[in-house]
């Protein structure tokens, strides 16, 4: 499936959000469940690790991955396609003469190994000769042999694809039925099984799996040719199976009545949802552009921090090394230095690469770096970046902070975010109570289409579905909402933030960065926040 076909399929977006170019060969679902033999793997990470020290690096790590993708598409009452894929081989990254190189191979022998090692040696050399400063890394001790799993009920590489087909089929058939004209429906399923070794002395073995299941649903008025659609309000999880199960305890219900998911959801439920709400915006008025205090729903707010927090809290970004999918930042180390004002004192944000659910979860990153938690923004002042080990005396850490990501064993791993999220309030304090507060707003539920500047610090966010705020009461919904925000200001914007009972999580299956580009996954959690005067535009509106 080619990336343009899925972005017409799932609605994404452009942007830094899009499918993996190459998935690997495609496979029987019979075979998915084949690994890789565990003294195999410890053999051929120590013939490469030796054959590097060997070629002369001062450093090498030895990546052997499996990566194992499972995609079901279906549109109405057919299956568009089911494809099985997997990858596997061997990424070796070295240090010699102070300068990193790379090399990989899906030969797994003790030769191609060898080979590999030997020319990640002279990739490196080679980079020597032009490299102005070496490379210095952060110290990270000695594991030995370690494992880490997610911790998933059922896994879903095991669940018979007919049974997927049947749960998708059914889906579609609630949403026809509830209204809908068209309905695209998928799951998507990712395993990576990563093997690590370096010479630092760890040898650390890993099972990660991830799940999302996406929907478009699809209303249209046959007398005018108008339509409008609905997405799915589902976040992709760091789960097995169990997602789908549907359990109540997964549910939230906003004050107007609509459920959103946390830790399990209900797709049919969603579906029938999505069905009616599609019917009703295609009579939802249009917005009056104008200053509104906004309302934002976990199932929204996890793409504005993504975008205008996530990405220019990367160090690489901020340093000015990475410049591809919406540029650098405008979040400079001297702000760090002068505690820039960020956010109001409502806003503390922080990186966790453990969180469990998310889909950054891990137990240690591409680096062999345990991972954890730590804080960016801290009463709404800026505190620190996100950095790998070779970033980490650039900000006087003796430490890397664990967000160094590969998407396969043949890309090299570069500083990816971590989960970033924004911490539930810390008075009790509902949506339904934050709404009260609100004299004209806008409650703003799903994530839609966005724009931003290659600082990140303007930028346009749509949404699923608009409801208009009239005196501390949900009035009606409206239809052709976006808000534009400088970030700073936006952040500023923040009176208000419901606590831990609301929070939940949202986040990207194909997150793009880097050139050649490289996908990841990442999770932004919150809860329900309140901003004052943000600017709303209307984008239905003819500027001619």
């Amino acid at each position: 499936m080619q990336r343009r076909e899925f972005l017409a399929l799932s609605g994404l977006s452009a942007g830094g959000l899009l499918l993996p170019s190459i998935f690997g060969k495609a496979i029987a679902a019979g075979q998915l469940l084949e690994g890789i033999d565990p003294a195999l793997k410890k053999r051929l990470a120590d013939d490469a690790l030796n054959a590097a020290r060997a070629a002369g690096a001062s450093y090498c790590d030895v990546r052997i991955g499996r990566y194992l993708r499972q995609f079901v598409i279906t549109r109405e009452d057919k299956v568009q396609n089911v494809v099985n894929t997997e990858s596997t081989g061997v990424g070796i990254r070295v240090i010699a003469g102070g300068a990193w190189g790379f090399a990989a191979t899906n030969d797994l022998t003790r030769a191609g190994v060898v080979k590999a090692a030997q020319q990640a040696a002279a990739v490196a050399r080679a980079n020597a000769k032009i490299q102005t400063e070496p490379v210095r890394l952060a110290a990270t001790p000695a594991l030995g042999e370690v494992t880490w799993k997610t911790p998933i009920r059922k896994n879903a590489m095991e669940v018979p694809v007919k049974d997927k087909v049947d749960l998708l089929l059914g889906v579609n058939a609630a949403a026809m039925a509830a209204g809908a004209d068209f309905v695209n429906s998928m799951l998507f399923l990712v395993n990576e099984q990563k093997y690590f070794a370096s010479t630092d002395g760890s040898y650390i073995d890993q099972d990660v799996h991830r799940i999302w299941a996406p929907m478009t649903v699809t209303a249209i008025d046959k007398a005018s040719g108008k339509f409008r659609t609905r997405e799915g309000l589902s976040a992709p999880m760091g789960l097995g199976y169990e997602y789908l199960d549907g359990a109540a305890s997964g549910k939230f219900v906003s004050p107007n009545g609509v459920v959103n998911y946390g830790l399990s959801y209900d797709m049919k439920e969603d579906a029938i949802a999505a069905a009616k709400q599609a019917r009703e915006k295609l009579k939802a008025p249009s917005v009056k552009p104008g200053k509104y205090d906004l309302v934002l729903d976990p199932s929204h707010t996890w793409l504005t921090i993504h975008e205008s927090v996530g990405h220019p809290l990367e160090l690489d970004r901020v340093l000015g090394f990475e410049a591809n999918y919406a540029g650098t930042s405008f979040a400079t180390l001297d702000k760090r230095e002068a505690h820039f004002q960020y956010g109001s004192d409502k806003v503390n944000i922080v990186a966790d690469k453990t969180q469990f659910g998310s889909l950054g979860a891990v137990g240690f990153d591409d680096e062999g770096v345990k991972c954890k938690k730590w804080d960016l923004i801290r009463d709404g002042k800026l505190v620190d970046y996100q950095a790998i080990r070779d970033q980490a005396h650039i900000l006087g850490k003796t430490e890397s902070d664990g967000c160094c990501y590969a998407d396969s064993w043949s890309s090299v791993q570069f500083q990816r975010m971590a989960n970033v999220s924004l911490e539930a309030g810390k008075t009790p304090l509902t949506p339904a109570e934050l709404i009260k507060e609100v004299e004209n707003g806008i409650y703003i539920i799903g994530d839609g289409s966005f724009s931003i500047d290659q600082q990140r610090y303007n930028a346009q966010f749509g949404g699923q579905l608009f409801y208009e705020i009239k005196n501390g009461k949900i009035t009606r919904m409206l239809e052709d909402v976006a808000y534009q925000i400088r970030t700073p200001e936006f952040w500023n914007a923040c009176v208000a933030v419901a606590d831990e009972r609301d929070y939940r999580m949202g986040g990207s299956f194909f997150d793009g960065k880097g050139q050649p580009g490289q996908v990841s996954t990442v999770s932004h959690g919150s809860s329900t926040a309140r901003f004052n005067g943000i600017n709303v535009i209307n984008t239905a509106r003819s500027l001619g």
